[in-house]
């Protein structure tokens, strides 16, 4: 009686079945068995997938199809939209996402993309929603995806799959630009999550969250990389891990750039010793930009200063970072002597409106002070700005200490970058200023892809899904940076621009490839402005007429 045997392939990590037929050798007087590979071993199901007998799986008459190139002849009459997800395809092989995607994730590589679509074009729409979007619209995978089916393939999202992705998006960057690095907070009120903490967002309220890290290129405006924090953990402790990541991702020649919540000795210092390029936002209080600005800061407001385009003044001081290297394999610090440009600007409406709001704050704290009724938090500025004294006959007598007010006064209008790369002050701003392509996209990710308040429980069921929408944030970012450089905004807003493509129909017909409706002028334009090659439409003219 043949008996099934399992053996395991070494190379390729695969488990075959054989069956086994013992039979007596009469030559050299032993039992022998004959083995025939009868399939494949699949350990989720338990099944044995037959092979044609070289350990390939046979395909089915629909997998045959599917590999044959070129557009596949339907079985079956259909009408889907197709104008939005056509554009979507597009972008995905100019931005090799796709092709990055079924590398990384060559099992679900479809599913993931669909529910990016899906994400991108119905704005806010929970994910049960999915099976009647999928109905009317033609999409990668083709299918529904019920609710368990979506949570176990965010679920089967690993790691290593994600830092490939990552890697192979990351060397699609343009070479030589700045890469934007800024975090975000999302809140979450759901126990189940390790990294959910109590931390203030960026609008200060104190809230049950986790941190988004993000990195863009400044140029491309694009998103390759992101990784989830701890909710408590305040920005300028993650640079260093950042820059661990990405030396481990391959990218160890790079440039950042940064606003003020990152600045730290620490992080400089860190920056240096990876030999990476920075440009960073500094803080007027610290004692080195002070006192690089002070021998200038009486000729500052000078006319030869002035940049017209953005209304600032700004000079560029060249001076010397103290450098530290803790080496505790050898019990000492390095000490060294770095290069480093300071670009200072000033603005006059920004320093009058700060001093009136300080001006403001002070006759208020006054007020407190005369009137007895200190505020336990302004401890610090009454000290700060105020001489309190009481007399029985006077009462209460409330002094300013003007030179207070002067120093406090001095660097109002003021703002900082500091970069370890040769540029002038005009250039740094501008490098600077595009990085709220990072704001941007968090506003994305927070309102259009509804990821304001995280509605999952499971730890594997959030890195899944935070990385679906990742992919989605990649196409949005692309689409809004085409139409920011067209003047597409000046037309539409985005949910217009996307509902003006999806009304874009496609036609499928037993035995006929596919056909694409009628594409008007506009929305030819608009495919062109956003660099993308318009569908072929089915229709000829005006007689309703075949092509060819």
């Amino acid at each position: 009686m043949p008996a099934i045997i399992y053996q395991k392939d070494k190379r390729s990590g695969l488990t075959y079945a054989y069956e086994s037929v013992s039979y007596w050798d009469k030559e050299k007087k032993q039992s022998r068995a004959k083995r025939r590979l009868i399939g494949r071993f699949d350990k989720e199901t338990g099944q044995i997938i037959q092979t044609d007998g070289r350990g390939r799986k046979l395909k089915t008459d629909k997998e045959v199809a599917n590999n044959k190139r070129g557009h596949i002849p339907s079985v079956k009459s259909s009408r889907s939209f197709y104008g939005a997800t056509y554009l979507l395809d597009s972008i995905g092989t100019k931005l090799g996402i796709t092709d990055d995607l079924k590398r990384c994730f060559p099992n679900n590589y479809k599913q993931i993309l669909s529910i990016a679509y899906y994400l991108i074009l119905e704005d806010s729409s929970p994910l049960f929603r999915f099976e009647k979007w999928s109905l009317l619209h033609r999409h990668p995978y083709r299918n529904n995806i019920p609710s368990q089916r979506s949570s176990e393939l965010f679920a089967s999202i690993t790691e290593e799959a994600k830092k490939d992705f990552f890697h192979l998006q990351g060397k699609q960057c343009i070479e030589h630009e700045y890469w934007v690095y800024d975090i975000t907070s999302i809140s979450s009120y759901s126990e189940q999550l390790s990294q959910i903490q109590y931390g203030k967002n960026k609008e200060g309220d104190y809230l049950p969250q986790l941190n988004l890290a993000l990195v863009f290129g400044e140029e491309s405006g694009l998103p390759f990389y992101y990784r989830k924090l701890a909710g408590n953990i305040p920005d300028v402790k993650t640079v260093q891990s950042l820059l661990y990541e990405l030396d481990t991702l391959g990218f160890n020649k790079v440039k950042l750039v940064m606003d003020r919540g990152f600045y730290s000795e620490e992080n400089i210092n860190a920056l240096f010793k990876a030999h990476l390029k920075f440009l960073i936002a500094g803080k007027m209080n610290l004692e080195l930009i002070k006192k690089e600005l002070d021998p200038i800061y009486e000729g500052f407001r000078s006319f030869d200063h002035y940049i017209e385009k953005y209304e600032l003044y700004a000079r560029t001081i060249s001076t010397t970072w103290n450098y530290q290297h803790d080496r505790p394999y050898k019990g000492d610090i390095l000490s060294a002597s770095r290069r480093i440009y300071l670009h200072y600007y000033y603005n006059i409406e920004q320093a009058a409106e700060s001093e009136k709001a300080l001006d403001k704050k002070l006759m208020k704290l006054r007020k407190e002070l005369e009137t007895d009724n200190r505020v336990e938090a302004n401890e610090n500025m009454y000290n700060k700005y105020f001489i309190v004294t009481r007399t029985p006959k006077r009462g209460i007598k409330v002094t300013i200490k003007e030179n207070a007010v002067a120093k406090a006064k001095r660097y109002l209008g003021f703002f900082v970058l500091l970069t370890n790369e040769t540029m002038d002050a005009i250039t740094a701003l501008e490098i600077y200023r595009n990085k709220d392509v990072a704001e941007k996209a968090f506003g994305n990710l927070k309102e259009r892809l509804n990821m304001r308040r995280m509605l999952v429980s499971s730890e594997q069921s959030l890195e899944g899904k935070l990385f679906v929408t990742f992919i989605a944030l990649i196409y949005l970012s692309y689409i809004k940076k085409q139409m920011q450089k067209t003047d597409l905004f000046k037309k539409y807003t985005l949910q217009g621009l996307l509902d003006q493509l999806d009304l874009i129909e496609s036609f499928e017909s037993p035995g006929r490839e596919l056909q694409v409706g009628e594409v008007l002028e506009k929305q030819k334009e608009i495919y062109l402005n956003l660099e993308i090659t318009p569908p072929t439409s089915l229709w000829v003219g005006g007689n309703g007429g075949y092509k060819g």
